[in-house]
């Protein structure tokens, strides 16, 4: 089976990365970017909607 990963973006220093949803903090918790921690929810750092969706089916399981 093929390892999931969905993007995410930090608006402030533009860092781009990837992180394994079901190991994903929950979406309305906050979470800092590894580069310069800014901190807003970890929802605000997914790029795409569907970088949404999927780290939500990983949650709700």
């Amino acid at each position: 089976m093929e390892e999931a990963f969905v993007q995410l973006h930090c608006s402030e220093c533009g860092k781009h990365w990837q992180k394994n949803p079901t190991t994903a903090p929950e979406l309305r918790s906050n979470f800092s970017c590894p580069n310069c921690h800014a901190t807003r929810r970890f929802a605000e750092f997914l790029r795409t909607e569907r970088d949404l969706e999927a780290v939500k089916q990983f949650q709700e399981s």
